[in-house]
């Protein structure tokens, strides 16, 4: 058996790191393609290189040899094997620049196997690459890329980034390769320059040679901007065009290196070996037909990694191509976008930031001047953005091969898929159903500690509701909306009770609990745990988790979280899937178990009863207003239409009146509404603040382009940690008659929940059951005021204490205790429990519960105890995680930001989002509360009392 004698060397001997390394590479490809389009003055981003197409067609063949080697025979390598083949010669200049400027040129092929199997081979016209890695090639790129000052800067930038040596052998390099002049492209050699797999045990660099038996009668002299097209032409036009195909074998790391392309490999070292011919047939390249099949390959995304094992590329560079070249074909096709930078932006910027950090130490953002606050707030959105985006989906690392993607299908370029699979067109399972939760701070994993102190006596000691405490400021509306958003958003699968069990032994003197209804009262309580995705690499702990819905904001608590639950919610025409949601008489359908029939019905009561029913009316009402204006449209189009429109309508309402309502303050007032549509057109200091540091915030993120920042998108285990808000429900509900006042019935929260919901719905009815949740106040979040009613009920088939699974879960997933959190934030640490809460009696049960340790304290616990800032419904630190989130799901999402228009939501879906809130909501389908909802402010504001 051969042995393999070459190997690969990853950067930092670590897979991992090298991916991360790569990702940062193609953010500065993609910055690079819009820096050369606006030095271009062209209206689209181009490829990164290899931008001018000199010939493009299909039908060209690769014949292998009659007798191929032995240990050349591998995959689809086989003697006298022929293939269809498509090929691209280009310019390598990353503008579209006349063929007689300086440059290389360059061939790509595709090697059509089957459907399922392809392999693009890329070559240029020069042996050697400049860099040595894919770090200098990229390095020396941005360095040379924009007008003549951009590159004098960035050579003097290069200079102190790799030396002046390496600087010079590289100018030379690339001088070397571009002035040499090219008669014809059919009389060039072009050479693989990176080394690939050939079979189990090779390693070779491969290159074209042309055939000499095709010498030209003429050769055409370089003076023409398209010399080499019209050569190239003349020549298909007589005949066939022909080349050979040959590999250089591995010898050893000195003559033949696999890491470093900067070494050519001589053929007095390595000779050649021929393998294949490629024939491209004579044909006529300015036919009708021809161009259009020019067209189609020039939109083709050529990538090495489009292969098979036995063929898999080699080395750092090659490594780097996957996710780059990836990254530069989406953003050239408009599946992937790049925000640009001003150049004010990074100055004052940078300026500003660092000053407000600063001052952040000696003054909090919320008590500076109210347009410093603003900008402030700003400040700390860019912070948090850069570093407490932590992804934690599994990745290629080392990178894969593949076969070529598929097309994006044409539904969802305009219409959200139910699972949230192509979202983002150029990582289609982003943020997907089943995706990992994301960390906003590295997770923590404290086996030792599940249990310390026991959160039995947390809940008891810290929790517990003793005296309702209301939130005054708000309705229980507003409570019902949080749960109706969560959702949509996060959902940990479980194992089904009695199958790995979560154990907690109960403290002395707390009564025996029984987990399930049918089992016996025992010293522990037992909570489902959740099911753990496997670790991204060996010996890591299990705190990795799937999200059971998707991660995108798109409404999937109404629509379902895939494509069958969501087929089930719609009406039936005929036995077609019709356009509207199923309603019974205005209200949801119930199942055989009594259960509402909607998007997500776990945790079902009144509230969220109350929110599915609206929201599911609304999709109706816009489903006949689209059918009003737009007759031609069919079924489908009108549902995946209004679903558009009513997941914007959620995700506006969220932004610019739960929040402010919640966070009652002029700055978030302000910033809310400068998410949604920039910030007044009369505040000319804010914008001038903005225009400065910021540009990209004047327009509402709805105007700009998806931009993940440091990381894909996906929700995260802090931010579901944040949004443990139950206190905001409260134990014991009364009913009004909304029209007369009359008192209608007093219940308890298990009285409205569960199965029985519907029932209580339609006998209160919607119009009751709103009116009496708008005059009702919610619970506050803050210690002592969690509901009694959640501490022991019966939910999914067992009897759970929420306090205590709030706390269990918080401490397996990971989440860092309340004092690292707040650290991981780049906030101050709480030194003293005085600190934390100024109530004596809190502070004294704080320091028994934690044996007087401060950093012990429960994460939840700290956000519940901290004094928040004046009107705010919740603590600072939980703000942090929401100021970063609440910006992200927006600015991530194609759907609202550059796919948020006319052409995918109608103009009447857009002016529906615009002119509609959930005041206009509830009057559309309740139109006698007019008179009850507030006259000015949000509808989670308290309503009037008849």
């Amino acid at each position: 058996m051969m042995l393999v004698q070459w190997r690969e060397t990853y950067d930092q001997d670590d897979p991992e790191k090298e991916r991360i390394a790569f990702a940062a590479l193609a953010v500065d490809i993609m910055r690079m393609q819009v820096k050369t389009r606006k030095r271009s003055g062209t209206g689209g981003i181009q490829r990164t290189f290899h931008a001018k197409s000199i010939l493009a067609v299909k039908g060209a063949q690769l014949r292998f040899i009659d007798r191929l080697p032995a240990d050349l025979t591998a995959g689809f390598a086989q003697s006298r094997k022929a293939y269809p083949t498509i090929v691209r010669f280009s310019n390598a200049h990353g503008e579209s620049q006349p063929d007689t400027s300086k440059d290389m040129r360059g061939v790509a092929l595709r090697i059509e196997v089957s459907a399922a199997e392809q392999h693009d081979l890329l070559m240029t016209n020069f042996p050697v690459s400049h860099a040595r890695n894919a770090d200098q090639f990229v390095k020396f790129a941005v360095a040379t890329a924009g007008n003549s000052l951009d590159r004098i800067v960035g050579l003097v930038r290069l200079v102190f980034q790799i030396g002046p040596r390496e600087v010079v052998r590289m100018v030379r390099n690339v001088s070397a390769a571009r002035n040499r002049t090219v008669s014809s492209l059919t009389r060039e050699t072009y050479w693989s320059r990176g080394a690939i797999c050939w079979g189990r045990t090779l390693a070779v660099r491969y290159l074209l040679r042309p055939v000499l038996a095709q010498e030209p009668d003429k050769t055409p002299q370089p003076t023409d901007a398209e010399y080499l097209r019209r050569d190239f032409a003349r020549r298909l036009k007589a005949d066939d065009v022909t080349f050979d195909l040959y590999i250089q074998r591995f010898v050893d790391e000195t003559t033949t290196p696999i890491e470093n392309t900067a070494v050519e490999w001589l053929e007095n070292k390595a000779p050649l070996e021929k393998v294949a011919t490629l024939t491209i047939p004579r044909q006529d390249t300015g036919s009708v037909d021809a161009l259009a099949t020019e067209q189609m390959i020039d939109d083709m995304a050529f990538n090495p990694w489009n292969t098979t094992e036995e063929f898999r590329p080699l080395g750092n560079l090659n490594r780097a191509r996957k996710v780059v070249y990836d990254a530069s074909a989406a953003h050239r096709l408009k599946n992937r976008w790049q925000s640009d930078i001003l150049l004010r932006n990074r100055i004052f910027g940078t300026g500003a930031y660092a000053f407000l950090s600063w001052l952040n130490h000696y003054v909090v953002w919320h008590r500076l001047p109210l347009r410093l606050s603003l900008l402030n707030l700003d400040a700390i959105r860019h912070t948090l953005r850069w570093k407490n985006l932590i992804d934690t989906q599994p990745r290629d690392a080392p990178p894969k091969v593949r076969s070529v993607p598929p097309p994006i299908p044409e539904p969802e370029r305009t219409a959200r898929s139910h699972d949230g699979r192509f979202n983002d067109l150029c990582d289609p399972e982003m943020g997907m159903l089943g995706a990992a939760f994301g960390r906003n701070l590295p997770p923590v994993y404290m086996p030792d500690l599940f249990n310390d102190p026991n959160p039995v006596t947390v809940s008891r000691e810290l929790l517990t509701r003793e005296t309702f405490i209301p939130a005054k400021s708000l309705n229980i509306l507003a409570a019902a909306w949080i749960q109706f958003q969560v959702h949509d958003w996060v959902s940990h699968a479980r194992h089904k009770p009695g199958e790995n069990d979560v154990v907690v032994p109960l403290p002395p003197g707390e009564p025996p609990w029984a987990s399930r209804p049918d089992t016996p009262a025992t010293a522990e309580m037992r909570i489902s745990g959740n099911l753990e995705l496997p670790a991204a690499a060996p010996g890591q702990p299990p705190i990795l988790f799937a999200n059971a819905a998707s991660h995108w904001w798109d409404g999937s608590e109404v629509y379902g979280p895939d494509a069958n639950k969501a087929n089930m919610l719609r009406e039936d025409v005929n036995g077609v899937k019709g356009a509207k949601l199923r309603l019974d008489d205005g209200y949801l359908p119930v199942d055989l178990d009594g259960f509402a029939v909607t998007g997500f019905n776990e945790s079902w009561w009144l509230g969220l009863s109350a929110m599915h029913t609206l929201f599911a009316r609304e999709h109706n009402a816009v489903c006949d207003a689209l059918r009003a204006e737009y007759p031609y449209l069919n079924d489908e189009r009108v549902y995946q239409t209004a679903r558009l429109v009513v997941s914007a309508l959620i995700a506006k309402i969220h932004t610019i009146e739960w929040t402010p309502a919640i966070l009652a303050t002029k700055a978030l007032e302000i910033g809310m509404n400068a998410n949604w549509t920039g910030p007044p057109t009369n505040d000319w200091l804010t914008r001038l603040g903005l225009w400065l540091v910021d540009s990209h915030a004047l327009k509402g993120i709805p105007k700009t382009m998806p931009d993940h920042h440091a990381a894909p998108y996906s929700l995260t285990e802090d931010f579901v940690t944040v949004y443990r808000m139950h206190p905001l429900l409260a134990d014991q509900y009364k009913f009004f008659d909304y029209a007369t006042g009359n008192h209608i019935a007093d219940k308890r929260f298990t009285e409205i929940q569960g199965k029985d919901t519907d029932g209580i719905m339609r006998a209160t009815g919607l119009s009751n059951v709103l009116y009496s949740f708008g005059i009702a106040y919610p619970g506050a979040i803050t210690l002592h005021n969690f509901p009694r009613e959640l501490q022991k009920f019966v939910h999914d088939g067992e009897i759970v204490d929420l306090s205590v699974v709030d706390l269990v879960r918080t401490r397996r997933r990971g989440v860092p205790r309340y004092n690292d959190f707040r650290a991981g934030l780049h906030m101050s640490r709480i030194r003293h429990f005085e600190d934390l809460t100024p109530n004596p009696e809190s502070v004294r049960r704080l320091k028994a519960v934690y044996r007087n340790n401060i950093d012990l304290v429960d994460t939840m616990v700290g956000l519940f105890a901290e004094t928040p800032p004046t009107g705010f419904g919740f603590s600072d630190t939980a703000f942090r995680i929401f100021v970063l989130m609440a910006s992200r799901r927006l600015q991530s999402d194609r759907f609202l930001t550059v796919d948020f228009r006319p052409e995918i939501y109608t103009p009447l879906g857009m002016d529906w989002v615009e002119r509609n809130n959930m005041t206009s909501i509830i009057l559309r389908n309740c139109p006698n509360l007019a008179g009850l909802l507030p006259r000015t402010g949000s509808a989670f504001a308290p309503w009037r009392i008849r």
